[in-house]
């Protein structure tokens, strides 16, 4: 059997013909298995869900209870028959619940790893290779310039700017689901024991999260209606970025703005954002952790999605692994 008779693209997205259904489909479809809770890849309306149990609560608290028609949850590396095929999940240490997709068929394993990271990360399971024919990357950060320091000694910076500016507020711009969770961890793993204020967006999320067994320490509404602006003086708040952009944050004591993104990496785009302190922490592999999983797979060919396709293309190629890019529409970087 050939690998696109397996697994192709579609406009609802990737599709399964022997076994009838598709992963992480940007369309309403019959049968869908989802990767992970990001909004891009997991979308309500289906008949149908397969999904880790984390992953379908994730879904429940950001689309509602009936975000599908029915739903199955799935442990990570349980194997599932589905008509001639055998799916399996896989961790994917991208955001609590994140999965890759194996799909097996007559000798032949696809995997599509959805996003992923490879960094240490203790709000979710890592990373685990699994070895196949045909690999399918994200390549959201697929550039050489893209090679993300350690996550703690971004925190340090935070931490450092905090205790230089104890009458200012630090603000910091962070995705309500992974991103905001892993910095409150990030913060905690280094001792940070005051209270952490978290905008409204972030609340069941991160209640969510606690409830899963990550302890994320005293969090508390980052609301000024029942306080003075002084009570924020020297805290550290975390929002989605968008409230950056209302009133919301002008409410804070001469407020800092920090954006913890793997996108802080381009300067140019932090100060376009007004961001004062960029802290790079991606849950997205850099260059180097793209290329050195592509390796140990043992892929012979790959499949490039998402992202900066045509860079990671020509890596394979020059290194002796048939490669294509995928052209797959409707998946953003929302968990950057």
């Amino acid at each position: 059997m050939r690998a696109r008779d397996l697994l192709h693209p579609r406009p609802e997205g990737l599709y399964c013909p022997p076994g009838d259904f598709y992963i992480d489909p940007v369309r309403a479809v019959e049968r869908a298995l989802i990767t992970h809770g990001h909004s891009d890849h997991a979308r309500p309306g289906h008949a149908r869900v397969l999904a880790t149990r984390e992953t379908l609560d994730i879904m429940a608290i950001r689309c509602g209870a009936d975000f599908a028609g029915s739903t199955q949850a799935v442990a990570m590396g349980e194997k599932i028959r589905l008509g001639d095929v055998t799916v399996g999940f896989h961790p994917a240490g991208h955001v609590l619940g994140s999965a890759q997709i194996s799909v097996q068929h007559n000798g032949l394993r696809i995997v599509a790893s959805g996003d992923y990271k490879r960094a240490s990360d203790p709000t979710c399971a890592g990373f685990e290779v699994v070895p196949c024919d045909v690999f399918i990357t994200e390549a959201t950060f697929a550039l050489p310039v893209f090679r993300h320091p350690d996550a703690s000694q971004e925190i340090g910076k935070l931490l450092k700017s905090a205790q230089q500016f104890p009458e200012r507020a630090h603000l910091v711009g962070a995705y309500a689901l992974g991103k905001a969770q892993r910095v409150m961890r990030l913060l905690r793993d280094q001792g940070y024991d005051k209270p952490i204020y978290i905008h409204g967006a972030i609340a069941r999320l991160s209640e969510y999260y606690q409830s899963q067994g990550v302890d994320l320490g005293n969090l508390q509404p980052a609301t000024v209606e029942d306080g003075d602006r002084s009570d924020f003086a020297g805290a550290i708040v975390i929002a989605p970025s968008s409230a950056f952009a209302d009133r919301w944050a002008r409410r804070f004591p001469d407020p800092l703005a920090a954006f913890a993104s793997g996108w802080m990496r381009i300067r140019q785009r932090a100060k376009q954002g007004g961001v004062e302190l960029p802290l790079i922490i991606s849950d997205h592999s850099d260059w180097d952790e793209l290329t050195a999983t592509i390796g140990e797979t043992g892929a012979g060919e790959v499949w490039v999605t998402h992202g900066r396709e045509e860079a990671l293309v020509r890596w394979c190629e020059l290194n002796g692994i048939a490669a294509r890019p995928l052209h797959l529409v409707g998946y953003e970087d929302e968990g950057d």
